[in-house]
């Protein structure tokens, strides 16, 4: 893990994290914890860039599994 230090954080800003971590029955930790996880979370954007990345990588898929997976759900 990792400490990260925030210097200069507005009063208001500082007041709706503590209440938005008392709210939940979290500390105010946890709360800008969470604040940063959703900040870097990839969007949309990113997400179907790496799928299209992994499309062009793993190349055309071609053939019908209906029957493969016919075959393996019955062996059970």
């Amino acid at each position: 893990m990792v400490d990260i230090l925030v210097r200069n954080v507005d009063e208001a800003t500082a007041r709706r994290l503590k209440e938005k971590a008392a709210a939940k029955g979290a500390s105010l930790s946890e709360a800008a914890r969470e604040a940063l996880a959703a900040y870097v979370k990839p969007d949309k954007a990113e997400l179907w860039a790496k799928a299209e990345a992994l499309r062009k990588k793993i190349g055309k898929v071609s053939g019908d599994s209906t029957k493969l997976i016919r075959e393996d759900r019955d062996s059970r």
